[in-house]
């Protein structure tokens, strides 16, 4: 197949001005290399065609492709990270992982959070706070955890997000929205262990990969997987491989590909779960569009740790999307 690649480089932001924290989510060149790599060397020709605009420039121009690996995370607004995808759409051109809808409900924490609960399965309770007032009516217990509603790479997270009292509530809040500009999701903080679960496949084929454990150093931000840890992870976190003959690791795995399920996502991606005091998982939050670069992401990490090759992996989410649209979609046929 002729596979177009669509992404966002970190350097192309940072040299228009924006911050590192801003491109935090954008990808390095070494990511783009390793998967188109795989790509070609599962059989594919490929194509780089980068962000979201860059994208309308080739498609003005007449370009099309059989398929497009998309891990384009998209700047502006909630809905960023549907944008690539709903551009494909209008074209009726096929893409690795998630439509439009699934993507900017996943970015959209709270209501990815909704769906889960209204499905019966287990996520801290939650509240959204809008303006810095609606802090005052918090009705939840404390320790609390707060985060930006819409954002990922754990931007917005550090040791201040775990609050114990309502002064700090209101104090937090009040950054995180002028920081941000959007509304902060609060939920029950869960002391317990933090799991992330990889998934592959689509509807009733997904399946977990394996699941891995987040263990922070001396030296971490504690009790929180934090921006500055998640970014010093090499110094700051361990990871270590959770094996599913752990009852709470296999809880976490079935709830993972629930909510995979129940939230409609495809081909692949991560699910991240954390224990209460009593060992029970619930659902964080989902990434169907995950990171790849190998031996720093979480989803290439916790396959390793399976035996899961990095081109097995690429492959296991180019199958995935070949097999949802064999029927509508010719060219792509299954490898």
């Amino acid at each position: 197949m002729k596979i177009g690649l669509t992404y966002d480089l970190q350097a192309d932001y940072l040299a228009e001005g924006y911050s590192k924290e801003e491109a935090a989510e954008f990808d390095q060149p070494a990511t783009i290399e390793a998967i188109e790599g795989a790509l070609q060397e599962l059989g594919h020709d490929t194509q780089r065609i980068g962000n979201a605009k860059r994208l309308v420039q080739r498609l003005a121009r007449g370009e099309r492709w059989d398929l497009v690996f998309n891990i384009a995370e998209g700047l502006h607004g909630v809905a960023r990270e549907a944008q690539v995808p709903a551009i494909l759409d209008v074209y009726n051109l096929p893409y690795t992982f998630s439509d439009p809808l699934v993507l900017s409900l996943a970015l959209y924490k709270n209501l990815a959070k909704t769906m889960v609960r209204q499905a019966g399965l287990a996520t801290p309770d939650f509240a959204l706070i809008e303006r810095a007032s609606d802090a005052d009516g918090i009705d939840l217990p404390f320790p609390l955890f707060a985060k930006p509603v819409a954002e990922g790479t754990s931007k917005g997270i550090s040791a201040a997000s775990k609050i114990v009292d309502r002064p700090s509530l209101r104090r937090v809040s009040e950054g995180l929205l002028q920081q941000f500009r959007q509304p902060v999701l609060v939920e029950t903080f869960l002391p317990g262990r933090e799991f992330t679960i990889g998934l592959a496949g689509t509807g009733p084929e997904a399946e977990v990969l394996g699941a891995m454990e987040i263990h922070l150093l001396p030296g971490a931000e504690a009790e929180v997987y934090s921006y500055v840890n998640k970014i010093e992870c090499a110094e700051l976190v361990r990871y270590t491989p959770a094996r599913a003959e752990d009852d709470e690791v296999r809880q976490a795995e079935e709830l993972a590909l629930a909510a995979w399920q129940v939230l409609g996502c495809r081909d692949g991606g991560r699910i991240d779960v954390r224990s209460n005091g009593r060992g029970q998982p619930s659902f964080l939050e989902v990434n169907p569009l995950p990171g790849l670069q190998p031996g720093h992401s979480d989803l290439p990490i916790l396959c390793g740790f399976k035996g899961i090759a990095y081109l097995e992996l690429i492959d296991k989410i180019v199958c995935s999307a070949c097999r949802r649209l064999r029927r509508t979609h010719a060219s792509c046929s299954p490898l």
